[in-house]
């Protein structure tokens, strides 16, 4: 029962956090008040800042104290200021599957693909050259990658085989932007997850060209490594 009172009493806090403008570090201070990682795969799909129920980052079995929590929101403010900072990025800041702080990195397909393609354009490659550059300046920070699309059906298909298609290539984009990163000099271990979507997970309105161009993305996590946590909870991140 006291453990079920911790857990609500966490959740609590972090949704009203989730509904104002507190920084990383107070909300860091929260989740460690509140039991960290011991009910952070319960709130992570609840107050995902628009994620649509993406869920990033592995839970660990040990909850993270406040001080680690408030380290931890340190570092992500860091690196979605630096994120921020790459030209054609939009950035969130999201949560992870242990209830801490994530940076979310959104890249629209008209920035980085032609129609129906995976080739990344010439301007795409020097957003993500700046990019590579953030990621490797937090080494620390695991990334998962996903890729998506639009509902529009292919020539010739059935719309079974549309939604294949379409499954396909944003893959093939999603990996189009890790090998960029890796060429880029992105360690292959920092990169966890590649992944392709599809057309789930719409954030704009099919219906429209806009709102198409907006759901034809990919989108680049960073979030706190077992490593970040560890150095967290010991107090020697930095």
């Amino acid at each position: 029962m006291k453990n079920l009172k911790i857990s609500v009493c966490g959740l609590s806090i972090l949704l009203m956090l989730s509904g104002c403008d507190a920084s990383n570090t107070t909300k860091g201070a929260a989740i460690g008040a509140g039991g960290g990682a011991a009910i952070g795969a319960a709130i992570g799909q609840l107050i995902g800042h628009n994620t649509k129920g993406t869920l990033i980052g592995a839970a660990i079995g040990t909850a993270v104290g406040t001080g680690a929590g408030v380290l931890i929101g340190k570092k992500m403010d860091k690196a979605a200021a630096a994120a921020a900072a790459v030209q054609n990025a939009k950035v969130e800041e999201v949560t992870d599957a242990n209830g801490l702080k994530a940076v979310k990195v959104s890249f629209d397909s008209g920035i980085l693909f032609p129609t129906s393609s995976a080739t990344l354009q010439a301007k795409a490659k020097s957003s993500l050259t700046q990019f590579a550059g953030v990621l490797k300046q937090y080494a620390d920070a695991d990334v998962a990658i996903q890729g998506y699309t639009d509902n529009a059906g292919w020539k010739n298909s059935t719309p079974e085989q549309s939604v294949q298609k379409n499954q396909n290539l944003s893959l093939q984009r999603a990996q189009s932007v890790q090998e960029y990163l890796l060429l880029q000099g992105v360690g292959s271990s920092q990169i966890k997850s590649v992944e392709g979507l599809g057309e789930a997970n719409p954030i704009a309105d099919n219906s429209t060209k806009a709102g198409r161009e907006q759901n034809r993305r990919v989108e680049v996590y960073l979030y706190a490594s077992e490593e970040m946590i560890k150095a967290a909870n010991a107090g020697t991140l930095n």
